[in-house]
C-alpha cells in the first residue's frame, strides 16, 4: 500500500490522537516535551529498561497510558543535536517515517525554536517523504494488511517558528519532488517510457515555467547528429532530444548546463549483453533521469539561475537496421568514430548531446551524468558515482556538495596517455578501449567534445539504481544526481 504523506507546520498543536514523536537527546533522553505528553512516567521506565540513551537515530516506542490523550508515543534520538549536519536530519525524518506505521495522524513535538534551527525541521520533512516513496503503481494485489487505496497520513511538526519552518521547507520540498521524479522515471518499466514518452514527461515542466524544446529524428539529422542516431537504428521507437532551459537569473549571464544519458532500455544492441540481470537495464536512462528531476527542482523553487538541460532519448536494440562493430559514424561535431562495441552507446548519445549543448547556449559550465560503465562498479562500488573533470575548481565545488548531500563523488584520472587506447586505424577515435581503465576510456572520449568549457563527467552506474538502502531511500532508483546537483548550483551559481 502506497502512503500519501502531507507535511506540515505549526507553532502550537493540541495533541490529540494518532502518534506522537519527540527528540530525545544525549544529556536528556526523555525531555521535558515527552513528559508532558505522558505524566505518568512510562517513558522514563521503557527509557530505563531499553537502556535508550538519546543516541542518534535510536528510537523508543510505546503505546500510551490508557489516560493519555494519543495512541503511541516515540522519542527518535537526536544524540547532539547541535553537531547534527542537514543529512542527519534528514536520516532522523526518515526514522520518524519507520514511526508512522498505522498511524493516520503524527505530531512531530519540536520544542522551542533555539532547540532546533527552522532549517533543521525543514531538513526532516524531506527526509520523511523521501523515504516514504514507494514504487507501487503496478502491484494489482496488496497484503492481507494492506488498503485498497493509497492512505493519507498527516504529519505536523510543531515549532516555535512555524513560519520560519514553512520558508526553510519551500526549497525542500522543490528537492523532494525532483528526487521523486527522478525515482519514477527509473522505476518505470522500458515498454511504458519509451524515448517519446520520456521526451513528453520533461515537456510537461513548462507548468512550472521552463522552457521545453523537443527534437526528433528528423531535426537531429539536419543537426547531423549520426552518433545518436546511430544508437537508435534498431529500436522501432524513435529518438529524441529533450531541451529544458530554466531563465531564472540575469538575462546576459551564461547558463549552467547538464546533460543526461537516456537510454531508455539498453540490450546492448549487436554486442548483445548477457540475460541475466538485463532487466535493469530499463534504468540505463538514470542520468537523463536526474537532469530533468534537476530541472523541475531548480524551477519548483525559483532559482536564480540560467541553467540548461538536455537529454538523449533512445532505445539500444538489435535488428537487421541495428549498426554493426566496425561501422564508422560521423559526429555533429565532425569528428569520426569507430563502432567496436554496440553496448558503448551511452558516450555516442552524450558526445552529440555535449556538441548541440555546447555549439547552442555556450554555458559556463557543462556537466554530463550517465550510467555509462560497470568498471565504475569495479573501482567504486556503490557508494561513491565516478568524477572526470577538466577543472579543478570544479571538480572541488562538486566534491563539496557531494560530502553536504552524501550524494558522493570521486575524481578519477583523465591523461592523453589513456587517449591512446581509443585511437583508431580507420576513424578519428574508437568507441571503447577495451576492458582496462573502462570507465577512464569513456570519459577520454566524452573529453575530445567538450573543447575549452569547463565540463564534468559524472559516471553514476553504482548509485543511480540498485543502491544500498539507506535511511531516506528504499527504492531501487535513488534519485542520484538531483539533490547532489542543487546544491552545487545553491552554493556556486546562484545570483
Amino acid at each position: 500500500m502506497s502512503m500519501s504523506i502531507e507535511v506540515s507546520f505549526s507553532k502550537s498543536v493540541k495533541v490529540s490522537g494518532g502518534l506522537v514523536v519527540a527528540l530525545g537527546t544525549l544529556a536528556e533522553p526523555i525531555s521535558a516535551v515527552a513528559r508532558s505528553v505522558d505524566a505518568s512516567g512510562q517513558l522514563d521506565k521503557a527509557a530505563k529498561v531499553s537502556d535508550f540513551t538519546g543516541k542518534s537515530f535510536s528510537t523508543l516506542d510505546l503505546l500510551a497510558p490508557a489516560a493519555a490523550a494519543v495512541d503511541r508515543i516515540a522519542i527518535l534520538g537526536a544524540g547532539e543535536p547541535e553537531k547534527m549536519t542537514a543529512h542527519e536530519w534528514m536520516r532522523a525524518g526518515g526514522k520518524i517515517f519507520t514511526l508512522i506505521r498505522k498511524a493516520d495522524k503524527v505530531t512531530v513535538l519540536l520544542g522551542e525554536a533555539d532547540a532546533l534551527s527552522a532549517d533543521a525541521a525543514a531538513d526532516m520533512a524531506l527526509g520523511l517523504l523521501m523515504r516514504a516513496y514507494s514504487f507501487d503503481l503496478y502491484k494489482t494485489k496488496k497484503g492481507d494488511d494492506d488498503d485498497k487505496e493509497s492512505r493519507k497520513v498527516k504529519v505536523i511538526f510543531q515549532h516555535a517558528d512555524a513560519s520560519a519552518c514553512k520558508k526553510a521547507f519551500v526549497s525542500r520540498q522543490a528537492v523532494a519532488e525532483g528526487v521523486i521524479l527522478a525515482r519514477n522515471l527509473v522505476n518505470e518499466p522500458a515498454n511504458v517510457l519509451g524515448p517519446v514518452e520520456f521526451a513528453a514527461r520533461a515537456k510537461a515542466l513548462e507548468a512550472l515555467g521552463m522552457e521545453v524544446e523537443i527534437l526528433t529524428e528528423k531535426e537531429m539529422k539536419k543537426l547531423k547528429m549520426e552518433a545518436l542516431l546511430g544508437v537508435s537504428l534498431g529500436s522501432i521507437r524513435p529518438p529524441r532530444l529533450a531541451i529544458m532551459r530554466w531563465q531564472g537569473g540575469k538575462p546576459k549571464d551564461k547558463p549552467i548546463a547538464f546533460v543526461g544519458k537516456g537510454v531508455v532500455f539498453d540490450t546492448g544492441g549487436i554486442s548483445i549483453k548477457p540475460a541475466g540481470g538485463m532487466e535493469d537495464m530499463k534504468g540505463d536512462m538514470g542520468g537523463a533521469a536526474a537532469v530533468t528531476g534537476l530541472m523541475h527542482t531548480l524551477a519548483a523553487r525559483k532559482a536564480k539561475v540560467n541553467a540548461i538541460g538536455i537529454i538523449g532519448l533512445v532505445e539500444n536494440m538489435p535488428d537487421g537496421a541495428a549498426q554493426r562493430p566496425g561501422d564508422i559514424v560521423r559526429s555533429m561535431s565532425g569528428q569520426t568514430i569507430e563502432i567496436i562495441n554496440t553496448d558503448a552507446e551511452g558516450r555516442l548519445v552524450l558526445c552529440d548531446a555535449l556538441t548541440y549543448c555546447q555549439e547552442k547556449f555556450k554555458p559556463a559550465v557543462m556537466i554530463n551524468l550517465a550510467t555509462l560503465t560497470g568498471a565504475v562498479m569495479v573501482a567504486l562500488g556503490q557508494h561513491h558515482a565516478g568524477l572526470f573533470s577538466n577543472d579543478d575548481d570544479l571538480s572541488v565545488a562538486l566534491s563539496k556538495a557531494g560530502e553536504a548531500t552524501q550524494e558522493r563523488v570521486w575524481r578519477l584520472p583523465l591523461d592523453p596517455a589513456y587517449d591512446k587506447m581509443i585511437d583508431s586505424k580507420f576513424a578519428d577515435m574508437k568507441n571503447t578501449g577495451g576492458r582496462y581503465a573502462g570507465s577512464i576510456t569513456a570519459a577520454q572520449f566524452l573529453k575530445r567534445f567538450v573543447g575549452e568549457t569547463p565540463w564534468a563527467h559524472l559516471d553514476i552506474a553504482g548509485t543511480a539504481m540498485g543502491s544500498p538502502s539507506s535511511d531516506i531511500n528504499q527504492s531501487w532508483a535513488s534519485g542520484f544526481g538531483v539533490r547532489l546537483l542543487d546544491e552545487l548550483v545553491r552554493a556556486n551559481y546562484e545570483a
